[in-house]
């Protein structure tokens, strides 16, 4: 099972995210990664293996962000990987987005995506989620994740953030 922890506050947005994952070990899984709205600019760690291996990394890092994502993942579509791990992120790395569940549609969005001259980088069902966000934002977060979930068809939750949006944390669901 995969885990999703989301954080927006004025605390250092790692070590919540990290604590909220490791509550979540229990469940399995065989990746994990954080997205940071950094001062700096975002900042994505992933890795493969134990949250230790990502704790361990995360420890010589200089994160300076009060807003972030986290997610464990169990692989349902793509093998065990850094590359197929979450949170995943669009083109510009503007767009972050974590994902519980099945994209039960995943196939023909990514075709469409593709026929637009959209990349992808992994093998996930998540990874159409982020894309979409890119191509239905003009300036509304909201708005973008609105006609996003409209798209999709499954049962899941997402946590998703933008760098356009950095005060702002949006979740859905559906049936999950």
């Amino acid at each position: 099972m995969c885990g999703i922890v989301c954080y927006i506050g004025e605390q250092q947005a790692a070590p919540i995210l990290m604590a909220g994952l490791k509550s979540l070990e229990y469940r399995g899984y065989d990746s994990a990664g954080i997205a940071l709205l950094d001062k700096g600019g975002p900042a994505v760690i992933k890795k493969q293996g134990k949250l230790a291996i990502l704790d361990e990394y995360l420890q010589g890092e200089k994160l300076d962000a009060c807003v972030g994502i986290g997610h464990t993942r169990w692989a349902t579509h793509g093998v065990p990987s850094t590359r197929n791990a979450h949170p995943h992120y669009g083109r510009q790395r503007d767009f972050f987005v974590v994902h519980n569940g099945i994209i039960e549609n995943h196939q023909e969005l990514r075709a469409e995506l593709r026929k637009e001259g959209c990349p992808f980088h992994s093998e996930t069902d998540t990874e159409v989620v982020v894309h979409l966000l890119e191509k239905y934002y003009t300036g509304d977060f909201l708005k973008a994740v609105l006609q996003t979930v409209s798209r999709l068809r499954g049962t899941f939750a997402l946590g998703m953030m933008s760098a356009f949006h950095p005060d702002t944390l949006i979740g859905a669901r559906r049936d999950s």
